[in-house]
């Protein structure tokens, strides 16, 4: 009796519609007749790679367009297909395990960034005008790269990119200005097309801004404060400049080691209670709150973007570093002040984040916390795939709901 016959005889055969290529670092990508961009096989989620020189007689070369051209300078053949694509090889899957310590809590973001140059790059880092995100920011550009600072003060930010000039007369073309107010998704729109319209590509999304312990607000869209600036109007940003990102790209978003002591589960999550009225408003608990929020969507994003080859690794820069993140409330900042010989310095507290940015040992790798440049387990909860979807669903409709049911598409 003859035995059911496999859909083909090799795992490695792409499904129908599907083909395959390679960008000009050599890294596998498949697209099928949607458009539809894999970075890993369709069918056995493995990447892969070309290596080596061009066979014999081949040459690469640009048309006039700029598109990369392969030419067999023997027949005149022409072809827009690597002809090494036939002998990829896989890209050996990568174990957490297998990556070490470099760094503590004791190292700088400058010291993280030793040897390297970031020439050609481009990062966005949003709350870059003070604190933990101009540190960030600073130190990008000192190592070559081109750095947005994506604020709401003006005035703030341009004295900001004024103090990294003096240090370096040189290093003002790499500091960029685009205005952002995360409290309203116009101004994050509005951000969001004036970056599409100056760049085509980002290496790194930086995802720092937030705001700690305020009275209870709403914001111009109708939402808590604390909850749409940290985490609702990131969301909103990222999935905008999804054109942006590739398989080069990390993003990187910061949370917090409060996220731990949030009162969400699955159970309770809804629009109130992650956008809490006065009445049920605690300042402390919409940090927390938010914190979590920063991790269950960093996690997801990472699951979504899995098959682009886009790294998304949310980190903790510090407990109660010195910044202006207490300066809404006296008691935080005389707490902040108390311990401030404990703590981190800001150069200290940037470090986590670089090191999420461009450490090499993390390439293939993504959806991992990280504290003192090295990651940990987060929360139990934030670990619930459950609470991931549910928390992106969420989001998802608060986000339409503010633009007016425009069915923004994640």
């Amino acid at each position: 009796m003859p035995g059911f016959l496999p859909d083909s005889d090799s795992e490695d055969e792409l499904p129908p519609g599907w083909i395959e290529k390679a960008d000009e670092n050599g890294k596998v990508f498949y697209v099928n007749q949607n458009q539809e961009v894999k970075w890993t096989h369709p069918r056995t989620g493995k990447a892969k790679r070309v290596r080596g020189d061009l066979p014999f007689g081949w040459e690469k070369r640009n048309n006039e367009s700029g598109k990369i051209l392969y030419v067999n300078t023997t027949t005149g053949q022409e072809t827009f297909t690597d002809p090494r694509l036939a002998f990829a090889s896989e890209i050996p899957t990568k174990n957490i395990s297998d990556v070490r310590q470099r760094f503590d809590s004791g190292t700088t973001a400058l010291q993280v960034l030793h040897g390297l140059d970031l020439s050609g790059k481009v990062a966005v880092v949003t709350g870059s005008n003070v604190g933990i995100g101009f540190e960030t920011a600073r130190s990008l550009v000192l190592h070559g790269c081109t750095v947005y600072f994506c604020c709401r003060n003006k005035k703030s930010t341009e004295d900001a990119i004024a103090s990294i000039v003096k240090e370096k007369s040189s290093l003002g073309k790499q500091c960029k200005f685009i205005h952002l107010d995360l409290s309203t998704l116009k101004s994050v729109k509005e951000f969001c097309d004036n970056l599409k319209s100056e760049i085509s590509h980002l290496n790194f999304l930086i995802l720092n801004a937030g705001v700690f312990a305020l009275p209870f607000s709403t914001t111009q869209d109708g939402l808590e404060t604390t909850f749409q600036i940290s985490h609702l109007s990131n969301f909103y940003l990222t999935n905008e400049l999804s054109s942006l990102v590739d398989n080069r790209s990390r993003v990187i978003v910061l949370s917090s080691e409060s996220h731990r002591f949030s009162n969400l589960s699955l159970e309770n999550m809804d629009e109130q209670k992650l956008s809490p009225p006065a009445s049920k408003y605690w300042s402390m608990m919409a940090y927390n709150n938010a914190k979590l929020c920063n991790v269950l969507f960093a996690i997801e994003l990472a699951k979504r973007w899995k098959d682009r080859g886009i790294s998304v690794f949310v980190c903790h820069p510090g407990n109660m570093v010195s910044s202006q993140l207490s300066r809404n409330y006296w008691f935080y900042r005389l707490m902040f002040a108390l311990v401030r010989p404990f703590t981190k310095s800001l150069q200290q507290a940037a470090s986590t984040t670089i090191f999420c940015a461009t450490a090499t040992e993390l390439t293939g790798l993504t959806g991992l916390y990280f504290n003192n440049c090295f990651f940990c387990e987060p929360s139990k909860v934030s670990q619930i795939d459950e609470m991931q979807t549910k928390l992106w669903s969420i989001s998802e409709k608060m986000v339409n709901d503010i633009l007016n049911g425009t069915n923004f598409v994640f």
